[in-house]
């Protein structure tokens, strides 16, 4: 209960009315009354015995109305304090509007006919940091859905409600559930429609991932399980006596099992990317740093097969990205494994790192005479970015023209190169992709017949290291030079 000021004779003019009249009365009644009767008896003008006992009972009676006045009058404040404090501050439904998660627009439109006349009239921040939405913008220009642009024209001018599903474009394209409900018109005569959407990636994403799942896992398990029963079959019947069949049968299970174990493993990393690849993160790599550790890590491995290892790195802190370090280790370390995987015997896998790079020299071809695709190019972005990137060149076969486009599709193998020395799952690149997406990064491929192939990533720079820390190439730096101002 909020404290209220000690009441005094002056204190109730701010209630006035009947309240106000009665307090100045029981106030007479105390004060003026019973010293009216004692002058009187002082100057002779009234009887002692009979004025005395009447200023004794009228102050008495006056106080007890006092008593009650006042209790009624507390009650009073207290009843038009919060009255009075809603009139001075009206109820904040603009400060919520503006701060609701989901994106919140008014459109406004005249004519029927008129295509472009739906202008937004109103946007909380959600839709205008999504949407790019400015005062008095066009819908079509920040919504391109004909289904969206649909279910608003029903609401406008049919009066009815309608609820969509869609999906946005780009990488990063998320899925939305958009609601339009009709507001009627304004004080100009302008039709009027709410629109309303609802992010729902999470749930699709989770139950695309679930199936995808299960379909990959069933149709990549059956054949190792298939051969796991034919040869415990074969052991348990006529090869049981036989000690060398038993052996390379069971070394050939052994095979299989790891292969399912690194299957399920892969699978499991990529629905775990996939779910999450909307998000972008929010931590700081030095990728230079990263190549080191897998080049370390991957040593014993390049050795076994007598491969050397070619790194042309910029020194510490000048390629830092923004990004998550254990998934960005494993881009690198996916496309360095398959680089060892298929270059020959005392060859060499070379690794580069380039700092600074626009966009444009990012995706830059290196050798004209290669066959290049972008496997992944990032949405532009309204404000400028320089990128980090990185290229894992081997010397193996190379990979035709043709089967380009399809190096990320899981479980995709080139013809022909398809072999058991090469350990893989066909998840490597794909996985590769999803976590450079997530990192609003791009990914490319170059690759000559017979001369080996590059594959390259390029990656944000963190944006808090200051522009004026590197001066953007116009063309990509040769290999290992990095351009300091």
């Amino acid at each position: 209960m909020p404290s209220l000021t000690p009441l005094s004779p002056v204190a109730p003019e701010r209630w006035g009315g009947g309240l106000a009249g009665a307090w100045v009365g029981a106030w007479t009644a105390v004060a003026a009354g019973p010293t009216a009767l004692v002058a009187m008896t002082a100057l002779g003008a009234a009887r002692p015995g009979v004025a005395l006992p009447a200023a004794i009972l009228l102050g008495f009676g006056g106080a007890i109305l006092l008593r009650r006045l006042r209790r009624r009058l507390d009650d009073s404040v207290l009843s038009l304090a919060p009255a009075a404090a809603s009139a001075d501050r009206a109820p904040p439904f603009a400060v919520i509007t503006e701060n609701l998660p989901d994106p919140l627009m008014v459109i406004a439109a005249e004519e029927a006919d008129d295509l472009t006349g739906r202008r937004f009239v109103f946007a909380n921040a959600a839709a205008r940091e999504r949407f790019r939405i400015r005062e008095g913008a066009l819908l079509v220009t920040a919504v391109r859905s004909p289904q969206v642009l649909e279910a608003v024209d029903e609401a406008l001018f049919g009066g009815v409600e309608r609820t969509v599903e869609w999906t946005g474009v780009g990488s990063q394209g998320r899925d939305w559930t958009a609601q339009a409900r009709p507001l009627g018109r304004d004080e100009a005569g302008s039709h009027l429609a709410l629109l309303v959407l609802r992010d729902e990636t999470d749930v699709r994403r989770t139950e695309r991932t679930r199936a995808d799942f299960l379909a990959n896992a069933s149709h990549e398990l059956r054949t190792p399980l298939a051969s796991l029963s034919g040869f415990i079959e074969t052991l348990r019947g006529h090869a049981k006596e036989d000690p060398g069949a038993r052996d390379r049968f069971l070394a050939i299970m052994q095979a299989q099992a790891e292969r399912m174990s690194r299957l399920i493993d892969d699978l499991m990393s990529l629905s775990r990317i996939e779910l999450n690849e909307h998000i972008a993160p929010a931590g700081r790599v030095d990728l230079a740093m990263a190549a080191q550790d897998v080049i370390d890590a991957l040593a014993p491995q390049a050795r076994d097969k007598q491969v050397a290892f070619d790194a042309i790195l910029p020194p510490r802190g000048a390629a830092v990205v923004e990004g998550d370090r254990d998934q960005i280790v494993q881009v690198i370390q996916n496309l360095v494994d398959n680089a060892i995987k298929y270059t020959p015997k005392d060859g060499t896998v070379r690794v580069e790192i380039f700092p600074g790079l626009t966009p444009a020299t990012a995706v830059a071809a290196r050798d004209p005479a290669a066959a290049r695709l972008a496997l992944l190019t990032p949405d532009h972005s309204a404000v400028e970015e320089f990128y980090a990137g990185l290229r894992v060149s081997d010397r193996g076969p190379g990979i035709a023209r043709e089967h380009l486009p399809r190096l990320t599709e899981r479980f995709y193998r080139v013809e022909g190169q398809k072999s058991g020395e090469r350990q893989g799952t066909g998840l490597g690149l794909a996985i590769v992709k999803h976590i450079v997406n997530r990192h609003r990064g791009g990914l490319h491929v170059e690759s000559v017949r017979g001369e080996g192939a590059t594959f390259g990533i390029y990656l944000p720079m963190a944006k808090s290291l200051p522009d004026k820390d590197f001066v953007a190439s116009e063309e990509p730096a040769p290999a290992g030079v990095v351009k300091l101002s």
